[in-house]
């Protein structure tokens, strides 16, 4: 009750044009009462325990403001507190739907239409140079599950429920059995976290392409281009995306000389090939590449941060005039290891320092805040870029199933093929699909670990359809033909 009455004390405020007038005077008020506890503060003085407990000024114009504030924050209250007591009852028929589990079909209202979503899961999970980065047991499932919950709660309205089915894999074969395991429990769609060519393999087992598969894990160019099903639809961003917003970001910064490192491993020479194409795009000019040729890493033992603190440096010395150092390493062998140890004094991104990434845990503007505050509750952990990249897909079958009214496949599908569909991702405008390539438009946050330091694409990017499309290849350059 307390902390429902400090909430409605404090945000009735700002509706009625007081918040100002109390803050302007809260200097005048030699006992100082923050917004949270004002609700609080108000209900003593009103239920007659005592004076209000604040000092204030000789002039008394504090005390005049504060009772006005009192007055519109108690009325709120009780209004809340009449409609609560008078919806009581319908509220206990209508209650929140329960917290989702995997696996579990049993329809909590049988009477709605039933909606099972699939997810096939890859288990051989990389490690990461970074001990806090290695990716929790749930990575990406969590995600897809707090959408699901998301969708519960629209489906209470809508009377359509949500389910998810996860099925683990660690080999081709394993992601096929998973596919038909998952088909012949009547999923509408699957959700992907498997290499590229387990996706193309997916793919490729749904005979007529009608099916709806979300590509949520690979970067690859060639699922989107020479190698594109209709059956896919690709929420993760290409490395031609994540190339392109950086690159604008570091053009925007007049930072147009860059010096590549780049990882001996194909994931890494392609994130290369595509910060090489953003330059040529953009204005950026790669001054030098060099190959780290070392195919693992000292990550676990006790001299490995001296190894590297030697190499670091010599790989990098005698470099020509640069004013950022990019690093390709999709790989994770010495991407992490270059910020702080360059010969020369420069800042690090691409794979390490300033990252393109669908998400961070310190994205807080356009309700992401909210979104980071629900994801925390439910698991105990950050939300991480796969785990948006799920919860967008399953979000993308529920604002699909709305629009339809119905849990037919076609019908979904249909309705996420309209040109006019769109999802909300808490990314400050609405995410659409390229007809092209059944790639997700959406803006790429540049996030240092510690913020975002900015959103691409940037200012003065211009296109002629839409600005999202500065970003990756745009509908005249691309392979890609259904």
């Amino acid at each position: 009750m307390e902390d429902f009455l400090r909430l409605s004390g404090s945000r009735s405020l700002g509706g009625h044009g007081q918040l100002d007038d109390y803050e302007q005077n809260r200097g005048r008020m030699s006992g100082k009462i923050s917004r949270l506890d004002l609700g609080r503060t108000c209900l003593m003085g009103a239920n007659g325990e005592g004076k209000l407990p604040i000092r204030m000024s000789s002039t008394g114009s504090g005390r005049r403001i504060l009772h006005r504030i009192c007055g519109i924050s108690l009325a709120v209250v009780a209004a809340a507190l009449l409609a609560a007591a008078n919806t009581a009852p319908a509220a206990a028929q209508t209650a929140a739907p329960a917290a989702p589990v995997v696996n579990d079909v049993t329809p909590a209202n049988p009477d709605f239409q039933q909606i099972r979503i699939g997810y096939v899961e890859w288990k051989e999970k990389s490690l990461t140079l970074s001990l806090s980065q290695n990716p929790p047991d749930d990575l990406g499932v969590a995600g897809a599950l707090s959408a699901i919950r998301d969708n519960n709660t629209t489906g209470t309205f809508t009377k359509q429920e949500f389910h998810l089915l996860v099925e683990p894999a660690k080999t081709l074969e394993e992601a096929l059995a998973a596919r038909q395991k998952l088909i012949d429990q009547g999923v509408v769609a699957i959700i992907t976290d498997v290499p590229a060519d387990a996706v193309l393999a997916l793919a490729d087992a749904d005979a007529d392409k009608a099916g709806i598969l979300f590509n949520i894990s690979a970067k690859d160019e060639r699922l989107r281009e020479e190698d594109c099903r209709a059956n896919v639809f690709h929420i993760q961003p290409s490395h031609s995306m994540l190339a392109d917003a950086l690159a604008q970001y570091l053009v925007w910064k007049k930072w147009p000389r860059w010096f590549l490192l780049t990882g001996a491993l194909p994931a890494d020479q392609e994130w290369a090939e595509a910060l090489k194409r953003a330059a040529g795009r953009f204005g950026g000019q790669i001054v030098e590449e060099r190959v780290y040729s070392e195919t693992d890493t000292a990550r676990r033992t006790d001299s490995g941060h001296v190894q590297v603190q030697r190499q670091m440096p010599v790989f990098t010395q005698n470099a020509p005039a640069h004013d950022v150092v990019l690093v390709a390493d999709d790989s994770e062998i010495f991407g992490t290891y270059v910020p702080f140890r360059t010969w020369d004094p420069r800042p690090v991104a691409g794979s390490a320092g300033l990252i393109p990434t669908t998400w961070t845990p310190n994205h807080e503007q356009w309700a992401g805040f909210q979104m980071q505050n629900r994801f925390g509750v439910l698991n105990t952990r950050p939300m991480q870029s796969l785990d948006i990249n799920a919860w967008t897909a399953v979000r993308m079958v529920g604002d699909a199933a709305t629009k339809a009214q119905s849990n037919e496949l076609a019908k979904i599908r249909e309705a996420m093929l309209d040109e006019r569909f769109s999802v909300a991702a808490f990314k400050g405008e609405k995410l659409t699909i390229r007809k092209w390539n059944h790639q997700l438009r959406q803006p790429i946050l540049l996030a240092d670990g510690f913020s975002v330091v900015s959103v691409s694409p940037q200012e003065g990017f211009l296109h002629p359809n839409s600005l999202l499309d500065t970003m990756g290849y745009d509908e005249p350059e691309t392979k890609c033909s259904f």
